[in-house]
């Protein structure tokens, strides 16, 4: 079996790869019977003379590789008929922009993995970049306070070599009496919490969060039952939030109405409550004057959140009189932080990070016979069709 790093070819253009030369080494003593090759690439963030001193070969061509591993879209026209790709595709929810993408993919007998579709029985999600969003996505937001305060000017994440050196930036800010509020439960949440931790930042309960002054800063994790509830007032469990989230209303306010930096780490359904509308950050109560929205759905359950961001240029105000973007240092903006690559600005870390969870949950399925299905579920194509897992795609390629 012979694997692919191809280079990223999508502007803006991605640092990021599958393997570092270092965790591709390891690949290869695990399964001696892997074959290996590099596209070559000038941007990426491990140099191709990285690889070759790690033992590996170089290459313009990629026609011989079995398996090609990508991070981004890959082009239409640089997609090798009659393989097998690994990367983000951004077509399972139906996205316009990356239509014509999937079409050609199937015109070009491409068996699709996509990283999104590899998953567990349940679900759940094995590999991924979220833990990096959430340890990016926490520190542009105190950037932007600094920025907007004008009390403290954090470097650019992308101006910094590791995780190790933003924690290092952050220990030297000095922050008031801040209530900080962390949504979500998974990769991204988590990924901020280590940057609040880290930061030394006491974390309370959320009847503390609710009710207490505090002469620091204090921060609260809360899951989708902290701010929804249902409508008939039962108190349930998770599983039913997800599966009747119709049944649900939102019980965010309470906490909009004691926080002054909201970092967004959840993953948001469809049917959920949006966790504040238009009309609410409306509210003399509404107290938010910060967003970190690392999840940036747009125009959705974070009212603040008109567009996605750029790591070039990160920040922006919502004015929620006008309903409208304004300057984030207008006086009656809340500052919006929504960059949706927020990896991007990490590649060193999120690369090593992403090949470790693709070297235990990957790779041993192409040499043992897919035992556990992680290539069963994960496979959005194949013979130029879609698979039954993914045949609710077809309307969406047929342009329907």
């Amino acid at each position: 079996m012979k694997f692919g790093i191809i280079k990223e070819r999508k502007n803006p253009p991605d640092r990021r790869v599958v393997f570092s030369p270092e965790k591709l080494q390891e690949l290869q003593e695990r399964f001696p019977k892997a074959s290996l090759l590099i596209e070559s690439s000038a941007i990426r963030v491990f140099s191709d003379e990285a690889y070759r001193k790690a033992g590996f070969e170089v290459t313009n061509d990629m026609a011989s590789c079995d398996v090609l591993l990508g991070v981004k879209e890959v082009p239409i026209d640089a997609l090798i008929p009659n393989k097998k790709y690994f990367f983000f595709s951004h077509t399972i929810k139906k996205q316009p922009y990356n239509r014509a993408l999937l079409k050609a993919i199937l015109d070009k007998n491409i068996e699709l993995y996509d990283h999104e579709t590899i998953v567990k029985k349940n679900g759940a999600r094995l590999i991924g970049f979220g833990r990096y969003a959430g340890i990016v996505g926490a520190y542009n937001g105190f950037r932007a306070i600094g920025l907007t305060n004008e009390s403290f000017n954090l470097p650019k994440a992308e101006t910094l070599d590791s995780q190790k050196e933003l924690i290092s930036e952050l220990k030297k800010i000095k922050l008031g009496n801040l209530k900080i509020l962390l949504t979500g439960n998974g990769k991204v949440a988590y990924g901020a919490k280590e940057m609040l931790d880290a930061m030394e930042i006491q974390k309370v309960s959320v009847d503390d969060y609710l009710t207490k002054n505090y002469k620091e800063p204090v921060y609260c994790l809360v899951d989708v039952l902290d701010y929804n509830k249902r409508k008939d007032s039962q108190i349930l469990n998770n599983i039913d939030f997800y599966n009747h989230p119709e049944k649900y209303e939102s019980d965010f306010m309470r906490f909009a109405m004691v926080t002054d930096f909201f970092i967004a780490g959840h993953f948001y359904g469809n049917g959920a409550p949006y966790l504040f509308t238009r009309e609410d950050a409306k509210l003399k109560d509404f107290k938010i004057k910060f967003v970190a929205d690392i999840s940036c759905d747009v125009d959705g359950p974070v009212a603040s959140t008109l567009r996605a961001s750029t790591i070039e240029d990160p920040i922006y105000g919502y004015n929620p009189e006008t309903e409208s973007e304004v300057d984030f240092k207008d006086e009656k903006a809340i500052v919006v932080m929504a960059v949706d690559n927020l990896p991007c600005e990490l590649p060193k870390d999120a690369s090593e990070g992403f090949g470790e969870l693709f070297l235990k949950h990957v790779i041993p399925a192409f040499f043992n016979d897919d035992k556990d299905g992680v290539l069963e579920r994960a496979k959005m194509t194949e013979n130029g069709k879609l698979t039954e897992r993914f045949s609710y795609l077809q309307d969406y390629v047929d342009g329907k």
